[in-house]
């Protein structure tokens, strides 16, 4: 028979959960309202929004109407700016761990520091990061990238992507210092790890090494989801990022005695609820055989 466990937390984190309250807040209010880019990364989410009123637009040109959704992956303060003067009223949906990254970044660069982000120089909270730093700042998105920089400053101020696993950001921290050390004066490192990220990473990392597969459910441009599956996968379990009960394959549980479910912190509880629903209609099928 086939054991199937779901972690211990799954669905949505404080910081989504915030983000979704205050809109349906907002769409109550004022009807249909535009968020700068997605509010959360889970097309499932998006198009619940949608029906209530939210309307993503991809650019500030395509704003339209008077109000304007800051997305919980947070801004650049000249964004917020730029939508202020344009006389918008504005919901910051801004997640508090975001936030806090934000005001480090500022406070070291406002200290003399140039700000290292390690994460995705493309992903929408690391940009907003590096804006509050003022421009003086760089995102690397890994240890092997470390090598590439060219001449750095002699003061810099260290922080994550909130969302990066703990064990990576520290081996980051210990390939950077052997690299940077002998060139630079000063070097300040800020814990800006998100603690509810860093605790279902844990959670699924235990899970991972006492089942035979994980499924890993979010979406696949989740900074998040794609972690999970990372530090699942780093165990040597074979593991499987999907976005919706209907990736899963029969063939994935061919001679399993065990799966372990985790989820992404954007992921609706309905979501992960089809999941484990479909995983018991094939244990049933295999069962049956």
């Amino acid at each position: 028979m086939l054991r199937i466990e779901k972690a211990k937390e799954t669905g949505f984190c404080f910081g989504v959960r915030r983000a979704l309250k205050i809109l349906e807040e907002a769409t109550g209010k004022y009807g249909e309202i535009e968020t700068l880019g997605p509010v959360v990364h889970n097309e499932r989410v998006v198009d619940d929004l949608r029906r209530l009123g939210v309307k993503v637009v991809t650019s500030l040109d395509q704003i339209s109407g008077s109000i304007a959704v800051i997305p919980s992956h947070g801004v650049p303060p000249q964004v917020a700016e730029e939508l202020k003067a344009r006389r918008l009223r504005l919901i910051d949906t801004t997640c508090p761990n975001v936030r806090k990254a934000q005001k480090a970044a500022k406070e070291l660069s406002e200290a003399g520091f140039f700000v290292v982000v390690f994460g995705d120089p493309n992903h929408p909270e690391v940009k907003g990061i590096l804006g509050w730093a003022g421009g003086t700042g760089i995102a690397i998105p890994d240890s092997q990238a470390i090598s590439e920089l060219g001449q750095l400053p002699r003061r810099l101020g260290l922080l994550s992507q909130t969302t990066r696993n703990a064990n990576q950001f520290a081996q980051f921290i210990d390939s950077f210092v052997t690299w940077c050390l002998p060139l630079i004066q000063e070097l300040r490192i800020v814990n800006t790890l998100c603690n509810i990220t860093k605790k279902r990473q844990s959670e699924a990392v235990q899970l991972a090494n006492k089942v035979d597969m994980m499924i890993v459910v979010g979406g696949r441009n989740s900074a998040n989801a794609r972690c999970l599956a990372e530090v699942c996968s780093s165990t040597g379990t074979e593991t499987h990022h999907i976005e919706r009960a209907s990736e899963i394959e029969q063939g994935w549980l061919r001679e399993k005695t065990s799966v372990g479910v985790t989820t992404g912190t954007s992921i609706p509880d309905q979501v992960t609820d089809e999941v484990m629903l479909k995983l018991e209609q094939l244990r049933e099928a295999r069962a049956g055989k």
